[in-house]
């Protein structure tokens, strides 16, 4: 029999939706998707056996009966296949292998500074490569590789500027899946970030967030209606960028007065090495949050001050976004103690009223990688979708 575009259409979306009823609500009996979904018995067991076959869905022992035979339950083969997400930072790699459900299986970790391209390249590499290594065997294997990167990407993935690493109209997609053969997406690491906290940390019950990535530099995820907002070209989010001093520092994208110069890890590095605590050339977060512990009034003056002028730019997004939430995340997340205060009290002093109804300002949890999870749940959505394509006729 002839099969129609329209009907494979159809057949694809039945799929689909019999699929994410599974993964969300497994374990479930056909019955249970046939009368959640609307679609009658027989398209729900055809659509069912395909999936068992394609092996994305397994059977389980018998549910709960509600009169007569006891239903065989249906669960997402989540092991089916795994997905690796990077968080390409400016001074590190941090990888982890996921399976398609999002749970991390192996993380690695790589510190770098200062290198060029070339060898960042190899840093990226070695990671993916020992998280390949630490895949369980898997009907599908690796599916896809996510990067998040510190910059403006643009929808083929290309990065087009990413100014704290001093790379311009890289293609980096290009060169993961030439070595890898696999699907490469490469996204904003913000975008990833506002992703991975939606789907997996603090701002799965809010469908207006707004992640704030305040690391070397700072970026913004923004999630709006539930759904990741990119902007026309898939720039958006660069708040980092936006003047709040016309008349102040020159900042590495040419522009004066740039957030990130007075608000992010590196503006607090570059502000200890000013004021020449303990009189040592190079400082990193982690001593200067050792010190704020020990009591060290000048750093903790330091940390109050990045509070103060994050929540700066922050009151801009408010204003702009009216969101439900907001996300401090990345590393000064982790000066959650010094800078939580000043952002709150700068924020309730400063707001218009109105906007300050009902939102909630969170900081990460710092056991949650949300930007390698985030494009590593793009990638295995994307897996997904593509099996979910190759209909049968």
């Amino acid at each position: 029999m002839h099969v129609t575009w329209n009907q494979q259409l159809v057949k694809k979306e039945n799929k689909s939706l019999v699929l994410s009823l599974i993964i969300s609500h497994s374990p479930i009996s056909r019955a249970d998707i046939a009368q959640q979904s609307g679609l009658n018995k027989g398209t729900v067991s055809s659509l069912v056996s395909e999936l068992l076959e394609e092996q994305l869905i397994y059977e389980s022992g018998p549910g709960e009966s509600s009169g007569g035979r006891r239903p065989v339950m249906l669960l997402f083969n989540q092991g089916a296949g795994y997905s690796i997400g990077l968080d390409l930072g400016v001074n590190y790699i941090f990888g982890v292998l996921t399976d398609l459900q999002g749970n991390i299986v192996v993380q690695k970790n790589e510190k770098y500074k200062n290198s060029s391209f070339e060898e960042t390249l190899q840093l990226i590499q070695k990671v993916i490569s020992f998280l390949i290594s630490a895949a369980p065997s898997s009907p599908y294997g690796i599916v896809g590789i996510g990067i998040g990167a510190p910059g403006i990407v643009n929808k083929e993935g290309d990065i087009l500027l990413a100014p704290n690493l001093g790379w311009k109209n890289i293609s980096l997609k290009t060169e993961i899946e030439n070595v890898y053969n696999v699907p490469v997406i490469v996204e904003n690491e913000a975008n990833a970030g506002a992703y991975g906290e939606k789907k997996f940390g603090s701002g799965k019950h809010f469908d207006h967030l707004v992640y704030v990535s305040a690391g070397i530099g700072i970026g913004a995820g923004i999630i709006m209606n539930g759904e990741l907002y990119n902007g026309f070209n898939g720039y958006s989010g660069e708040v980092g960028h936006m003047t709040i001093d016309r008349n102040g520092i020159k900042c590495i994208c040419g522009n004066k007065g740039c957030w990130e110069l007075y608000a992010s890890e590196q503006a607090l590095l570059s502000k200890a090495q000013i004021v020449n605590i303990n009189n040592k050339t190079e400082l990193s977060l982690g001593e200067l949050m050792e010190r704020a512990r020990n009591g060290e009034q000048a750093v903790i003056t330091l940390l109050e001050e990045i509070g103060q002028n994050l929540a700066i730019g922050i009151i801009n997004i408010i204003h702009t976004f009216n969101p439900q939430q907001i996300i401090i995340g990345n590393r000064l997340a982790a000066a959650k103690q010094w800078i939580e205060p000043q952002v709150q009290s700068t924020i309730n002093n400063f707001t218009l009223p109105f906007h300050q109804t009902d939102i909630k300002i969170n900081f990460s949890d710092l056991t949650l990688p949300a930007s390698a999870l985030g494009v590593a749940a793009f990638s295995s959505e994307n897996f997904l979708k593509s099996r979910l394509q190759m209909n049968k006729e």
